[in-house]
């Protein structure tokens, strides 16, 4: 029955009137902001869903939301809760009401902060906005959950309070809009979204501190009237040898286009990356009003430089240095082996010193005497120029029966040289037809006058065969030291000189050196010339193994990096930086020395490409000790001329390696072995590739053998011997020989094969070679005065009746260096 009223009823609209659509889309616009300044409008819209339902009047439309259909939803919802749900609605609603009302006050006080921080600061760019809060209150149906059971409430906590939660967020959200300076607003950072967009919640980020002092910083430069100029920095400016003008520009704190102006003033055209002298930059530096420092490579010996102001107290006798010197053979080395009752000079090669030694002896009352004892030869200049610089006493021996030598007179313009006291020893007056009275004249004639004569020379007699005289030696070498006051202090830092260094195949660096002030110990870092190390292991004069060393004593060091040099300074280092650091610019400044000692001038270039250059004799030589080397290389570069000259390739310590024979084949040099050996692979190349390998004792034989072939070197010397004159008296001209003069021998004779010059009116026409000589129809070997002949020259015809015949022979005569 229903069914069909229902049918039979008709359909017609709710609200009379006009038919029309309501609209069911709300549609808006939102800019959003990306980075850089770029911006975008999006439109934003909200599509509605219509819900009819059948009401009294028809078809009624249902609200949705918070209109009439939220009341009525609420209605249904609270019509299912019991009295304790709606009793805890009650709650939560109240709780809600305080805490909009403590958000409300918190942003109000926050706001007013934030007007009095702009009134003070209205200067600046950031400004702190407040930012809306927005807070969700639960409805009955989220109070009541999906829960199938009535009077089930879903609990409260405290990470889940809707609440509290929301103040959080508005708390983190409550950060100013920071505007920018034409008062447009900060462009916004991170993701937008529609709810974002419509939201009124912005969540900014925060400004940072560096920002807001470089503000004010501006701000108040900006009332003080504008941009003041900074103070300048007066800078300390190291300036290095060699340095770039963008370097120097960067350690005077200044623009490199300033510095480039400055250098184009002073007449340079220079770019940022060309290295300008420490002059200019000294110069551009004091442009700028800096302070400059100048520094130098060799600036990393200046901790060695740095000497200290002895104080008295700490000064403490140490014992004297006295050289031996002398001329050769005439006792040094027995008179010092008399002193130590040793017997030295038996063990020397050819029974001269070659090596400079060092030796200390003690004597009967308990004092200590360091001596030196020098080679004699000529060609150990250098080892007693050295000896002479670091010794205190010089003892001159001189023989009885020889008297005042060549090498006698070096040494006395070495001490004189040095300034140090000379005492003479005048050896040998054991022997038959030793005048000591006659050496004191000779002195007297070098400025040396004998006390006996009114001077303050010592001069004393002796015999080191004998013995006699010498405790008057000692004591006159004890008063000489006493009245110099030799003092050292043994407590700083060690330094000395080294006396003599070699190499050994066992031990490596093998280093004499003399302490001349501080103590050495085993342990310490040593630098001495491009060498250095820690001494492993000392050695006295004896052969006994020491820890330390005290001023004035000879030691022998194992443990450097290579063999320093004769002569050379050593230092003890702190550290092993500074020890390598120092060696290395050594090293560098030697190498460096070589190249400009072996770079051809210009004048010898022209004289190669002319051909007037002359013959080089390349040699290598290996010794066993540095102070041999120099003095072999010494006395060959003396043997140098404009026709030939010596070229040392190489001069090392130690035997000879397969490097030396490698250079040897390249250069086709001659090596020169004094005292060592090949090693057995070394000794297998040079028997290979024929390599002349010369092995010497004395210095002697060096000596003459490069001698001899350096004069072999040399263009044999022309003499001319005259034979004879011949005059032609016929002419005869033969058709297979040509023209034949027959002549008649006027004077000396004349020799087949001889040089001949043809004469005509006494003016030298031709110069040649006599090509035949007959006599009658034979060939002979000589004419002699008085006979005819018949002769006839090498490619030449033109001769006359009447014309001389000059005839001469030429001989070669050897040369000599």
């Amino acid at each position: 029955m229903n069914d069909e009223t229902a049918k039979k009823d008709t359909l017609k609209v709710a609200n009379p009137g006009r038919l029309s659509l309501t609209k069911t889309v709300e549609s808006g616009k939102v800019k959003q902001n990306f980075t850089h300044g770029r911006s975008k409008s999006v439109t934003v819209e909200v599509r509605k869903t219509r819900t009819f339902a059948q009401g009294a009047q028809g078809m009624v439309e249902v609200k949705h939301g918070a209109g009439a259909a939220a009341d009525t939803h609420d209605d249904d919802a609270l019509r299912h809760l019991t009295a304790e749900e709606k009793q805890a609605r009650l709650r939560v609603l109240k709780v809600a009401e305080e805490e909009m009302k403590r958000l409300a006050e918190r942003a109000a006080q926050k706001k007013a902060d934030t007007d009095s921080k702009q009134d003070e600061e209205s200067d600046t760019d950031a400004a702190l906005a407040e930012a809306p809060v927005n807070v969700n209150i639960p409805t009955p149906k989220e109070i009541a959950g999906d829960t199938k059971k009535p009077g089930t409430l879903k609990p409260l906590t405290k990470s889940h309070h809707p609440v509290e939660e929301e103040t959080e967020r508005a708390d983190k959200g409550k950060v100013g809009k920071l505007k920018l300076r034409g008062g447009e607003e900060r462009r916004q950072s991170g993701k937008i979204t529609v709810q974002n967009a419509l939201s009124n919640v912005e969540e900014q980020r925060m400004r940072s501190l560096a920002s807001i002092r470089r503000a004010r910083e501006k701000a108040l430069k900006k009332a003080h009237g504008g941009q003041e100029a900074a103070e300048k920095v007066i800078r300390d400016v190291v300036i290095p040898e060699a340095i770039t003008v963008q370097e120097l520009a960067n350690r005077m704190a200044e623009r490199t286009v300033d510095v480039i102006k400055t250098l184009m003033k002073l007449g340079m055209m220079v770019t940022a990356t060309q290295s300008i002298d420490a002059d200019t930059a000294e110069l551009v530096v004091s442009e700028f009003g800096h302070k400059f420092k100048r520094v130098t490579e060799g600036d990393v010996e200046n901790v060695l430089r740095t000497e200290e102001e002895e104080d008295a107290s700490l000064l403490k006798p140490r014992p004297p240095v006295v050289t031996i010197m002398g001329h050769v053979d005439h006792g040094k080395t027995s008179l010092l082996d008399a002193l130590r009752k040793t017997d030295v000079a038996a063990k020397e090669a050819g029974g001269i010193t070659q090596h400079i030694g060092a030796y200390q002896v003690e004597l009967a009352g308990g004092q200590k005497v360091t001596f030196l004892d020098t080679p004699g030869h000529e060609a150990f200049t250098a080892m007693r120029a050295r000896g002479a610089k670091i010794t205190d006493i010089v003892v001159l021996v001189v023989a009885a029966d020889d008297g005042i030598m060549e090498q006698t007179k070096e040494a006395i313009a070495h001490a004189k040289a040095a300034e140090v006291p000379i005492v003479v020893a005048v050896n040998k007056i054991d022997k038959p037809g030793g005048d000591v009275a006659r050496v004191k004249q000779e002195l007297m004639q070098h400025g040396l006058i004998p006390e006996d004569f009114g001077g303050d020379t010592i001069v004393i007699g002796v015999s080191a065969k004998t013995g006699e005289n010498l405790d008057q030696l000692v004591e006159s070498l004890l008063l000489q030291a006493e009245v110099l006051e030799l003092k050292a202090n043994p407590d700083r830092v060690a330094s000395g000189v080294v006396v003599e260094a070699r190499l050994d195949p066992g031990k490596g660096a093998v280093t004499t050196i003399l302490i001349q002030k501080g103590t050495l110990r085993v342990g310490d870092l040593v630098v001495a010339g491009p060498a250095y190390g820690r001494v492993r292991t000392m050695i006295d004069d004896k052969s006994q193994v020491v820890k330390e060393a005290t001023p004035g004593t000879p030691v022998v060091i194992l443990g450097l990096s290579q063999a320093p040099e004769a002569g050379d300074t050593f230092s003890v280092v702190d550290n092993e930086k500074t020890a390598r650091d120092i060696a290395e610019y050594r090293e560098r400044r030697i190498r460096e020395q070589q190249v400009v000692a072996s770079a051809r001038t210009m004048e010898s270039l022209f004289g190669s490409a002319a051909g007037t250059n002359a013959k080089e004799l390349p040699i290598i030589i290996k010794g066993d000790v540095q102070g041999s080397v120099e003095a072999i290389a010494g006395s060959l570069n003396k043997y140098s001329g404009d026709e030939v000259a010596v070229k040392i390739l190489h001069s090392g310590v130690g035997g000879i390696t397969e490097s030396d024979i490698t250079l040897a084949k390249a250069t086709g040099a001659m090596i020169i072995a004094f005292n060592v050996r090949a090693a057995p692979k070394a000794k297998e190349m040079a028997a290979k590739d024929k390599i002349n390998i010369r092995y010497y004792s004395i210095i002697y034989n060096v000596v003459d053998d490069v001698k001899a072939a350096l004069s072999g070197m040399l263009s044999p010397t022309l003499k001319e011997n005259f034979l004879g004159y011949a005059e032609i008296r016929e002419v005869f001209t033969i058709s297979k020989a040509g023209k034949v003069a027959g002549c008649m021998v006027t004077d000396g004779v004349i020799k087949r094969g001889c040089k001949v010059r043809l004469l005509r009116d006494n003016v030298v026409i031709h110069e040649g070679t006599l090509k035949t000589l007959k006599r009658f129809k034979d060939e002979v070997k000589e004419v002699k005065s008085g006979l005819e002949c018949g002769m006839a020259f090498e490619n030449y015809e033109d001769i006359r009746q009447g014309d001389q015949i000059e005839c001469f022979e030429v001989e070669e005569l050897a040369r000599t260096v």
